[in-house]
């Protein structure tokens, strides 16, 4: 467990009061959810500043408080207080430091699309034999990253789920945690708009390498077309550990069967169910099979973790409203790849209609256009009875359905309230109906509305 004089050593900060003896709890960054005996990191953001927080938390019952200004806080028994000049470099250090003497495995995941569904599957099968700590939904940034390492307590494994906008981001991440295996689950179009071409988002994908210990494995989806063509230039490096279904690999697919609520798959010849139905949930169980064999974890183990796993919230969630109508909620985020996993979901479904509620998809820049119009295709190959556009995007692809002339039945609304009442009176029971958007349209709105 840490302290406090960890703290103010690692994190190079002064003891304003209280004792470098005193052990630390829980870090949280937020104080709606700060619970007694807790350490309170105010951190700066855009629109907040955490330190403006501080008096809150403590009298929420943070034991502990790094700050970045020098408040005037009055003296109390068992409150320690300690500056630094940046919390978040802070949290930074302290994750370094725990890593610097942690003993187990630790395993870095990035990608376009699914790090934390496979991460979900990666939990699931590591957990049958290590105790295993995991990122918490999407904490994957420079600031979740460092607090998922800080729960740590005495697990062998780390699952470090490693998100990013730009490059260097990866580099950054890395140099806190140090993967032994490292894991690249695709290269999409997420973000495209920012880093201007999949080449370059292959470059940043890639910078999981360059923290990496010098003899760590990297897995990757052979499959894909970028990381496929990285792995053919590569084909002599032994470190690469590849998967796959239609490109031959180190551990490649058979008789793949894709079914509304499951799919199933051969690898080795042994025989493994997962319980989504679509393939993009195949590649995560094939990623989470390859990390099972390279931590020696049994066929059997790892297919009672691929049989038990359960995804984060808000990814392809599926629930039944009052009505009955079951609604799959993948609001969490989206780009051009999950929708089109998500619209192969609601494909697979027997349900009496389909109904596709999709919203835009965000920080696509130029590509936006013809991404949103290319979903039309989607639409259509999966046999989407109803399509429901929402917002000024995806009037891109209502644009193109119209031109594909199909028999799918389309409408478009420019905000999420706007479809309540139109929605209420299109479903019924025996629906299935898909939500799917970039998660700062707040589609999940309309979820919420729906379950009412």
């Amino acid at each position: 467990m840490l302290k406090v004089s960890d703290i103010v050593r690692e994190g190079k900060g002064i003891l304003l009061q209280g004792d470098l003896e005193q052990v630390c709890g829980n870090f949280s960054i937020d104080t709606r959810t700060i619970n007694n005996g807790e350490v309170y990191v105010s951190i700066i953001g855009e629109d907040l500043d955490g330190n403006d927080y501080v008096y809150d938390a403590i009298d929420k019952g943070a034991s502990i408080c790094i700050i970045s200004k020098k408040l005037d806080i009055p003296k109390k028994e068992g409150l320690s207080i300690i500056y630094v000049e940046d919390t978040i470099i802070c949290l930074k250090n302290l994750a370094r430091y725990i890593i610097s003497n942690f003993k187990g495995k630790i395993v870095g995941i990035t990608g376009s699309v699914g790090k934390t569904s496979t991460k979900d599957m990666l939990y699931s099968v590591v957990k049958t034999k290590y105790k295993t700590l995991a990122t918490n939904g999407s904490f994957n940034n420079d600031i979740g990253l460092p607090l998922t390492i800080l729960r740590y307590t005495d697990e062998e494994v780390m699952i470090l789920e490693m998100g990013m906008n730009g490059m260097g981001e990866i580099k950054e991440l890395t140099s806190v945690a140090s993967p032994d295996i490292a894991i690249i689950t695709n290269i999409g179009t997420a973000h495209i708009g920012l880093l201007g071409s999949r080449e370059n988002i292959l470059k940043a994908k890639l910078e999981i390498k360059e923290g990496s210990k010098k003899d760590a494995k990297l897995i990757i989806n052979n499959d894909n077309d970028m990381l496929h063509k990285y792995y053919l230039d590569n084909i002599n490096d032994k470190s690469i550990i590849t998967v796959g279904i239609d490109n031959d690999s180190l551990y490649k697919a058979e008789d793949v069967s894709i079914y509304s609520d499951y799919s199933t798959f051969v690898v080795n010849n042994d025989k493994f169910k997962v319980n989504v139905g679509t393939k993009v949930f195949v590649y995560n169980a094939l990623i989470a099979y390859a990390l099972g064999h390279i931590l020696g974890i049994s066929d059997d183990l790892i297919e009672e973790g691929i049989e038990n796993f359960t995804l984060s919230k808000k990814r392809l969630d599926i629930k039944t409203n009052k009505k009955g109508v079951v609604i799959i909620d993948d609001t969490y985020n989206a780009n051009f790849d999950s929708m089109k996993a998500g619209l192969e979901v609601l494909g697979k479904r027997s349900e009496q209609r389909k109904i596709a509620v999709l919203g835009d998809m965000r920080e696509l820049g130029e590509y936006s256009i013809q991404l949103h119009r290319d979903l039309a295709d989607e639409v259509i190959k999966n046999n989407i009875d109803i399509l429901v556009c929402v917002g000024h995007e995806m009037k891109y692809l209502e644009d193109e359905m119209k031109k594909k002339n199909s028999d799918v039945k389309v409408y478009s609304f420019d905000k999420n309230t706007d479809t309540h009442e139109f929605l209420d009176n299109l479903l019924k029971k025996g629906d299935v109906v898909l939500f799917k958007s970039s998660k700062l349209t707040n589609l999940t709105e309309v979820v919420i509305y729906l379950m009412k």
